[in-house]
């Protein structure tokens, strides 16, 4: 379908979000049964409850724009969840190379979805509509902020993947 302006396309973006949201809550639990490192497991089973709540969160953007969430599938986070079930499959010599992997692969998710809230967040503003704005900052927070937290992790497991 052709995007005709800037609410049409707001919505579009917000059907990719709740497709990716969606997609990401059936692949996390995989990849937090891959990792090894408690810290990591801990923050990515966290990210799976926050993941559950930036869903809930688009339904009620979609119900204050009287839009149904159903749209296209994310492709992008299709193609992003293959390679970390990829990824997954093939393993690593050791626990911490994997682990160093699973997080390039989360950080891969969390900078696709921060960009995609950022942009949707954008639009919602420029069209004035303010509950919507909150909402979307709301969830950009904590990808943000579940970015950090993987950095944080990384910083550990980089180095015990280097010595392995």
């Amino acid at each position: 379908m052709k995007v005709e302006n800037l609410r049409e396309l707001l919505v579009e973006e917000l059907q990719d979000l709740y497709s990716a949201e969606n997609q990401l809550t059936k692949a996390l639990p995989k990849v937090a049964k891959a990792a090894s490192d408690p810290m990591l497991k801990k923050a990515i089973e966290s990210h799976l409850k926050e993941t559950e709540g930036h869903v809930e969160r688009l339904e009620k953007v979609f119900k204050k724009l009287d839009e149904s969430p159903k749209g296209k599938t994310c492709a992008g986070m299709k193609g992003l969840i293959s390679e970390t079930d990829e990824r997954i499959k093939e393993g690593a010599e050791d626990e911490s190379v994997l682990d160093a992997g699973l997080i390039a692969d989360a950080q891969r998710v969390e900078h696709y979805e921060i960009s995609a809230y950022g942009s949707a967040r954008t639009f919602a503003g420029l069209l004035g509509e303010k509950e919507i704005v909150h909402l979307l900052e709301e969830t950009l927070k904590e990808e943000k902020a579940a970015d950090a937290k993987l950095n944080q992790i990384a910083e550990g497991i980089n180095v015990d993947a280097k010595a392995a």
